[in-house]
């Protein structure tokens, strides 16, 4: 109950300050990592929570399956056909990069045995939108800059995950790697894949019948609705969770558009109280033992995942590209890191390979510092664009207009 108390006094300041926050650098994102940082074992002994709790991978996999539910109904398909090039180089080029630039840079200057390090390459190079909101969520930022960076950061997650899983049974003797194979995890994504076209496909079959039907108030629900029973069939048949959230939003939102109208007030709240929840939960994680245990090499390792390996691999990507200069350095920027890299960042240390602690608090301060670093930086960097009106934010100027909508990409416009 006392995580509850603290969520709930968070979550107060969080709104109370998002006016401010939306025109500063002050981070709604850096309050939570720090209200969970000072509540926890390390400062005022308020809530104990260690990375083996199940409230961690729970509220971390939630966090992670509502944020790409929501991504994917922000996908337009048609749209995504005709500009498909720029994000399929970030993902089939700039994300094997990375990868390949942390390994060497994990083994080299922290010391962790090859397969851990390339473990660790997998884990950190998904990349997660929420923390640069103030770019994907505004309609002035040119919209292939913010496809770019919306498209690929929902579905490198999906690619990641097998990866990660095969390096895990690689990386030493576990109960589960026997069951890691690589045509094992094949079936997980490809039951993941088609539960979430299916199910949407199928919900929207059942609202045409003639006898079926929501009425308005409680059309917000089916949507919901549909992703609670995806979530809970791709754990029971160990579907993977990631990639059927991110393929049903988009299905569903290419199906049925006026599902996705009527949800997307509902489905960003929730997305945005289960992230809150998620970097709460993880902050409390975050303890001065944890940063002990960190050498200096490993922090030198995390300076450059987030100041050069991530900015040079995009960067090499997408040369010859037809996107302005500014803004390949922006999307070069914004790779930080999130929930899918907590999801599998607590894979790595629950597996009990050899260096499973080792690998663990490198890829959490990493997380903390690309939070802090990219959530700080969105709205600066924002206003190379020149916008002047904020996301939820009414202009001074037109008190009485209606702002625009908050969220991450919308490619309808």
């Amino acid at each position: 109950m006392v995580l509850v108390v603290v969520f709930g006094v968070a979550l107060l300041v969080a709104v109370l300050l998002s006016g401010l926050a939306a025109r500063t650098v002050l981070s709604t994102s850096f309050l939570f990592l720090v209200g969970g940082a000072l509540v926890s074992d390390g400062f005022l002994g308020l809530i104990h929570i260690t990375p083996e709790s199940e409230i961690v991978s729970v509220t971390a996999d939630l966090a992670l399956f509502a944020v790409l539910f929501t991504d994917g109904m922000h996908v337009a398909l048609p749209k995504l056909r005709s500009n498909w090039k720029n994000p399929a180089r970030a993902l089939g080029l700039g994300m094997p990069l990375a990868f390949l630039f942390m390994a060497l840079v994990t083994h080299y200057l922290v010391g962790l045995d090859w397969t851990t390090s390339f473990l660790v390459g997998a884990v950190l190079a998904p990349t997660d939108p929420v923390f640069a909101s103030a770019i994907v969520g505004r309609a002035e930022v040119p919209a292939k800059l913010r496809q770019l960076l919306n498209v690929e950061s929902g579905i490198n997650d999906g690619l990641a995950l097998p990866v990660v899983l095969l390096l895990i049974a690689a990386a030493g003797p576990t109960a589960d790697s026997a069951e890691a194979s690589g045509s094992a995890i094949a079936l997980e994504l490809l039951l993941g894949l088609v539960f979430g076209v299916t199910l949407p496909l199928l919900v929207n079959g059942l609202v045409r019948f003639r006898l079926l039907g929501a009425e308005p108030k409680l059309q917000p629900l089916l949507p919901l609705a549909t992703g609670i029973i995806l979530y809970a069939a791709c754990h029971l048949t160990h579907a993977n969770p990631y990639l059927a959230a991110f393929s049903a939003g988009a299905a569903l939102a290419h199906v049925s558009p006026e599902a996705k109208i009527s949800f997307e007030p509902l489905g960003e709240a929730l997305a945005e109280l289960a992230k809150f929840a998620a970097l709460l939960v993880f902050g409390a994680l975050l303890t001065p033992q944890l940063f002990g245990d960190l050498s200096f090499g490993g922090y030198v390792a995390v300076i450059l995942a987030i100041v050069l390996i991530r900015p040079a691999s995009l960067l090499i990507s997408l040369l010859g590209t037809t996107i302005s200069r500014k803004e390949k350095l922006v999307a070069a920027w914004f790779g930080p890191k999130g929930f899918a890299s907590v999801v599998y960042g607590l894979l790595v240390l629950q597996s009990g390979i050899p260096q499973a602690e080792e690998a663990f608090t490198l890829v959490a301060v990493c997380i903390a510092f690309s939070i802090i670093a990219h959530s700080s930086t969105d709205v600066p960097i924002a206003r190379a664009f020149d916008v002047d009106a904020l996301i939820g934010i009414p202009d001074k100027d037109q008190p009485n207009a209606v702002p625009p909508k908050e969220g991450r990409l919308d490619t309808r416009t």
